[in-house]
């Protein structure tokens, strides 16, 4: 049994006990592989007894929490919790990156699986994570790059949108996925195909195979290692009988 059978059997049990026992359940925070393998396991309707949440709406890493309201009773929230990493001096401070953020992380001993998102905004670090390893991140985590930094709850999340978005349009001989991506992210369609075939394309969070799917209006497309955007559809056609194409790229 691989790698992905042994997760897929996680997730099936966590369903079934969840279900059975009238509790609820909660996986580790899902990256994008891991979260298809979720959506293929519990794919029929009857199976999804999950919802997913990463802290914040848009979020990408999110965790999945088993169990069904209308069964159990009541609701119970997501043990997630914001942190603000932010420099002690914002002159002397380094120009600091997602790898930057979450290298220092790795370094304090931190498993990938208990952390979320980590968002950037003017050079401080929001990272969503689970609740039971905040108060050591809080006391461990003292230096990003070399840059001093000081760590604590984030009562509140910056004013506006956590995950930004701009409206773009292109120009598209037809809606298959891979003609998309080509535009959204200026590729050749060469180079669109390559993401496809190294399995790094997903629709909402799952696994895209096919350079020749369609994607559906609002289904959010993951390009692993160029970003991610919102697909809006086609309003109209050109002269030249290309479709004009919407979509929201996170920024």
């Amino acid at each position: 049994m691989d790698e992905r059978d042994l997760l897929e059997k996680r997730f099936r049990e966590l369903s079934r006990k969840a279900t059975s026992g009238g509790y609820y359940l909660f996986s580790d925070f899902l990256g994008l592989g891991e979260l298809s393998v979720l959506k293929f396991a519990l794919k029929s309707e009857s199976e999804r007894t999950y919802t997913l949440f990463g802290g914040a709406v848009g979020a990408e890493r999110v965790m999945a929490r088993f169990g069904i309201e209308e069964e159990i009773g009541y609701s119970e929230p997501f043990p997630i919790i914001s942190l603000k990493i932010e420099p002690k001096s914002q002159k002397f401070a380094d120009k600091l990156t997602h790898r930057d953020f979450l290298g220092s992380l790795m370094n304090i001993g931190i498993d990938r699986s208990v952390l979320g998102d980590i968002v950037i905004i003017d050079n401080v670090g929001y990272l969503f994570c689970k609740n039971d390893i905040a108060d050591y991140i809080i006391s461990a985590l003292a230096r990003v790059k070399h840059t001093d930094v000081s760590v604590s709850v984030a009562e509140e999340l910056p004013d506006g949108e956590l995950y930004r978005t701009e409206r773009r349009k292109i120009q598209a001989l037809g809606e298959r996925l891979d003609a998309v991506v080509a535009k959204v992210f200026s590729l050749s369609r060469e180079q669109s195909l390559s993401y496809f075939k190294k399995g790094l394309v997903f629709a909402d969070g799952r696994l895209i195979e096919s350079s020749s799917y369609i994607p559906r209006r609002g289904e959010k497309i993951s390009v692993r290692g160029l970003g991610r955007f919102i697909y809006l559809g086609y309003e109209s056609t050109s002269k030249k009988g290309k479709l004009n194409i919407e979509v929201d790229l996170y920024i």
